[in-house]
């Protein structure tokens, strides 16, 4: 079984807007102008790439970039939600009203609160969003953070492994799944001051493979704990066959495998 934990899309209606504004942006960064995708960001070509894959779930992480696209975005995320859809909701730190919103999160029945700080210009630990991390940790929601580099960044990256650190300190009832693996392109950080130091904090394998050597990834399962690992895709960004290929290649048990490609996904959801 697969439940691949990270995954996009948009509402038919801006799909291919969206899809090319992204593309573009790639496009411009000579790191990824190679990057395709392989969905076009529709639901029902990730639902045709999650068949071609053997992926029997999957989970939306959609994301406001602007405080005025929150409302609209969750109510979209809870209407798509289904038996082999599941979905985040989002919520900007510059919202005058965003412990509202995690709070109507909860009530639309999404499953936790994705959080892009590249894309939302915020520092993970900064004060101001801390009411998020609190009101989320209260209603049992848990959050999930682009960490690390992105094709989209400029300047400084502001979602470094150890701003993970602060957080999981700072607030131990809050789940926090930091994507690609704790820090995209950042992984001797998380080696350093993340990995197998806090029990409320997740690493997803989101988009890795190209930018992770498979020794270092096996070292940062295993001092983190497999019960700990997310397989995750980051679709439409990667082909999921990527991730499954490398998690299946290492010297892993048959049980830690399952629990990273399908049991830690049902656990921290409550399915």
């Amino acid at each position: 079984m697969l439940f691949d934990f990270h995954t996009h899309a948009f509402a038919d209606s801006i799909a291919e807007r969206a899809m090319a504004s992204l593309l573009d942006t790639a496009k411009n960064n000579k790191e990824t102008e190679h990057m395709k995708a392989y969905t076009d960001g529709t639901i029902s070509e990730l639902r045709m790439l999650m068949q071609e894959n053997g992926i029997s779930r999957s989970l939306l992480l959609p994301i406001a970039t602007k405080p005025s696209q929150q409302t609209t975005i969750n109510n979209w995320a809870a209407s798509v939600m289904e038996n082999d859809i599941y979905s985040c909701g989002t919520v900007h730190p510059d919202a005058e009203n965003f412990v509202e919103e995690v709070e109507r999160i909860k009530s639309l029945g999404l499953c936790g609160v994705k959080l892009h700080p590249e894309y939302q210009f915020f520092r993970p630990d900064e004060e101001r969003v801390f009411p998020i991390y609190r009101k989320a940790a209260e209603l049992g929601l848990f959050v999930v953070f682009h960490a690390g580099w992105d094709p989209a960044g400029k300047g400084d990256i502001l979602a470094p492994p150890r701003s993970f650190a602060h957080i999981a300190e700072k607030f131990p009832e809050l789940n926090i799944v930091a994507a690609h693996m704790g820090g995209m392109r950042m992984f001797d950080e998380v080696e350093d001051c993340l990995a197998g130091k806090f029990g409320n904090v997740y690493f997803d394998t989101a988009a890795v493979t190209d930018y992770i050597s498979p020794e270092q990834l096996l070292r940062i399962i295993g001092k983190h704990g497999a019960d700990k690992i997310l397989f995750a895709s980051d679709a439409p960004w990667d082909d999921p066959q990527n991730e499954v290929r490398v998690i299946d290649e290492l010297p892993l048990s048959k049980t830690e495998k399952d629990m990273i490609f399908y049991k830690n996904a049902e656990r921290i959801l409550n399915i």
